[in-house]
């Protein structure tokens, strides 16, 4: 119990010592294999389209933080530039894939049309430098998916070639003329900045491509990237993938220039709006003030005052706060009239004005939210319907946000009309305190406070209006550009250390599944191991190795061929096997029995090949046919009778003596051999007759070894039959022949009983299986190997 463990760990070790045998057995196909995916490897990045990663980093502004531009640090101070927008990152990413600004980009770049040099083994595309430049001028949009791709070559600087790539047409023009075309108008106009370029460029086919920039856009759309991970406000990445740096580095610029463009025209929409709202305000203040001061003018030139506000600041030194009070809360609700009366006038597209003095926050913010919905609804209008969803969406928050603005207006307007209402109370209290003012002043009172009004809000609108061309004037990029499109040095894919790393593992992986493969659908038995694996308590004495076609079979006197030590090792270990042993009647075993599972496995080559090196000992050796049904000997005997008396005639008849059966072969002077003779009628039962057993009795005093080649075990009983007689029974197994699962007929056997004193031989091993000679460099003969011979231990 104790050897248990240790016995389970030598088990696995050898287990996995095994399979890496048969793995390291076929080295060269995995260094062939590895050669080969390298090539491959080499010749795949040597051709392959490389990309490269191209970035640019912004800051998107955030206006409402008072993040505006560092020329108008001046004016910060200001409330249009804190209040104009309420920024949200989210929605400007949006913004910044949108597809409309995306196809500006296309627009602007010309991206929509690409260039394609044909070289020897693969197309590249022309960017940074094009020898000519397509101008399409008119393209039917019916056509747009239809255009065909052009080819243009170029014969001087004057004159090219136009035709498609079907060549359904083909003419020759010169540089600049008007080009009528099925599918619209085009204008080819030569790039002779570099001359030796252009030059290089001549008698060689250039195709022009043309595709939608809806389509572009939507290419581009998918391949940008924008990364904003919520830790550096408002900075966001922009990333690019691309075969050409220098397209990616120029639309990543373009992009960010057209989303500053696309952000000044909105910021400029609303200033216009407001400045066109104060210039109306201030033409009816301007009117409501010059009749106040003719009011004024008429009533004093009338009753003949001088100096009625240095008397009534006398007399209504107290009274300063209420009229104070009474200006501001005019002012405001003049403000919100005015602002009602504007919403009633507007529909759901236009504008409202912002910041105009309304003194409450909330309606402030309210009115930048509409505004942006309605830029934003402005925006998707010009590539969508109104029957949008989003849109709809749009309407639908536009309207209830006009409402709320509405309500809340009109509740600032309620809350102000109470408040005049109660200062009038108390101005008509503090009024009748004053019962001694003349008539006269208290109407002059009342009209310099008209003139107060219109005066304060007259120079309200105009700093207003100041404010609002300042911004006008002054126009801030919405997006900061921190660093400018660049592209890394190293290429992003494929990666070479990658392709090859993945090209040395395929290398190792399909050679090791073709030997996976092949030993998983390999029944047959290739190797000692294999045979050990079942019969772990039957000796295996011998391994043949494989012959080559053409090879002698027999081995010959003073040999040094590997078969040939093959059988002296067979012969060595056998005699190791019957050293110490007796016969029944207390002789030395000789009787040595040759079988097999089936037909084909190589016993009668065995047998004869045995017979031949015991009896190049000196030995006296006999070697008989008793494979009855199917006779094999004569196929190593060309100059024996094949018609000759043998084993059967001698069991059929009494008179015929065994040493009268023996002729001596013509191969070794020690060799005997005695013939099946005629195939009986009843094999197994002639066997069976006493005559087999006298048959042994009478040849075993005439000679040394008795080597007898016996019929397949599995296929016939006759083996069976006659195997008690053997001293010893060799069992022969045919490398890449034998099924392995004929391998448990022959332990099924010996465990029952039915064959007894055997020994293991392995016949037909190849080289890369062979256990001795050449294997660990030891070689018999003086055979000459080819390269691939010796490389491969073949």
């Amino acid at each position: 119990m104790n050897n248990s463990p240790t016995n389970i760990s030598e088990i696995k070790e050898q287990s996995i010592k095994e399979l890496l045998k048969q793995y390291v057995r076929y080295w060269y196909l995995f260094l062939f294999g590895i050669l080969i995916a390298l090539t491959g490897a080499y010749i795949y990045l040597r051709y392959a389209t490389k990309t490269y990663a191209t970035s640019s980093t912004i800051i998107i502004k955030d206006e409402k933080k008072g993040g505006g531009a560092a020329e108008l640090a001046a004016f910060s101070d200001l409330s249009l530039f804190s209040n104009a927008f309420s920024d949200n990152i989210a929605n400007e990413l949006v913004i910044l894939r949108s597809k409309s600004l995306i196809g500006k980009t296309v627009e602007s770049l010309n991206l929509n049309v690409q260039y394609f040099y044909e070289g020897s083994i693969k197309t590249s595309e022309l960017y940074v430098y094009k020898p000519f430049k397509v101008n399409y001028l008119s393209v039917s949009d019916k056509t747009q998916l239809t255009i065909p791709q052009l080819v243009i070559i170029m014969h001087s600087d004057a004159e090219f070639t136009i035709e498609d790539i079907n060549k359904t047409f083909s003419k020759k023009y010169s540089f600049g003329d008007k080009i009528d075309l099925p599918f619209g108008d085009l204008v080819v106009v030569p790039n002779t900045e570099n001359i030796d370029k252009f030059n290089n460029y001549l008698e060689k086919p250039i195709h022009v491509v043309y595709h939608s920039v809806e389509n572009v856009a939507a290419h581009f759309q998918g391949l940008l990237n924008l990364v904003h991970d919520g830790k550096n406000g408002e900075v966001v990445s922009l990333k690019l993938t691309s075969s050409l740096p220098v397209k990616a580095e120029d639309f990543l610029n373009e992009l960010v220039y057209q989303y500053n463009q696309d952000a000044i025209n909105d910021r400029s929409q609303i200033a216009q709006k407001t400045s066109n709202f104060i210039d109306s305000r201030l033409e009816i203040i301007t009117r409501e003030l010059d009749s106040v001061e003719n009011n004024k003018e008429r009533f004093k030139s009338t009753n003949r005052l001088t100096d009625i506000e240095a008397e009534a600041n006398l007399i209504l030194e107290n009274a300063s706060d209420y009229n104070k009070r009474q200006v501001d809360t005019s002012t405001q609700l003049e403000l919100i009239d005015s602002m009602i009366s504007y919403m009633d006038s507007t529909s759901s597209i236009d504008l409202l004005p912002s910041n105009i003095g309304i003194d409450n926050g909330e309606i402030q913010s309210s009115v930048g939210t509409y505004n942006q919905l309605v830029l934003e609804k402005n925006r998707l209008l010009k590539n969508s319907t109104s029957k949008n969803p989003v849109i709809i969406n749009l309407d639908s928050q536009i309207e209830q946000l006009k409402s709320s603005i509405s309500g809340s207006l009109k509740n600032q307007q309620r809350f102000y009309q109470v408040a005049i209402k109660d200062l009038n109370n108390q101005e008509n209290i503090f009024n009748a305190k004053l019962s001694q003012v003349p008539e006269k002043e208290k109407l002059f009172r009342g009209i310099v406070r008209q003139q107060n009004i219109k005066e304060q809000l007259y120079l309200f609108l105009l700093q207003q209006r100041e404010e609002t061309s300042i911004s006008l004037a002054v126009t801030s990029s919405k997006a900061k550009v921190v660093d400018a499109a660049y592209s890394g040095k190293g290429q992003e894919s494929p990666k070479p250390s990658l392709i090859y790393l993945l090209s040395f593992i395929l290398g190792l992986l399909v050679p090791f599944l073709l030997i996976y493969i092949y030993y998983l659908f390999n029944t047959k038995v290739s190797n000692r191991s294999d045979v050990e694996r079942v019969h772990r308590t039957t000796p295996l004495i011998g391994e043949i190795p494989k012959l080559s076609r053409g090879e002698e079979e027999l081995i010959k006197h003073n040999d040094r061929s590997i078969l040939a030590e093959s059988f002296r090792i067979l012969r060595t270990n056998l005699q190791y096997l019957l050293a110490g042993k007796t016969t029944v009647d207390g002789g030395l075993p000789k009787k040595i029995f040759v079988t097999s599972t089936i037909k084909g496995e190589g016993k009668t080559f065995v047998a004869f090949n045995l017979a031949l090196s015991l009896a190049q000992t000196g030995k006296k050796v006999v070697l008989v046919g008793a494979d009855i049904r199917n006779p094999q000997l004569h196929r190593y005997l060309p100059g024996q009778q094949k018609d000759k008396k043998g084993l059967t005639e001698y069991i059929i008849d009494h008179t015929i003596a065994a040493a009268d059966l023996a002729s001596q072969s013509e191969y070794n002077e020690n060799l005997s051999i005695i013939m099946s003779g005629v195939i009986p009628p009843n094999p197994a039962e002639l066997l069976m007759q006493p005559r087999t057993n006298i048959f042994f009795e009478e040849i075993k005093d005439l000679y040394d070894f008795i080597i007898v080649d016996t019929a397949p075990s599995m296929l016939v009983t006759d083996t069976i039959l006659i195997n008690k007689i053997a001293d010893v029974t060799l069992y022969v197994i045919r490398a890449n022949f034998t099924d392995k699962k004929l391998m448990e007929f022959p332990k099924d056997a010996i465990e029952e009983g039915r064959l007894a004193n055997i020994a293991l031989v392995l016949n037909s091993v190849t080289m890369s299986n062979f256990g001795y000679g050449n294997k660990y460099g030891y070689t018999y003969s003086e055979e000459k190997k080819t390269f691939f011979q010796r490389l491969f231990n073949r």
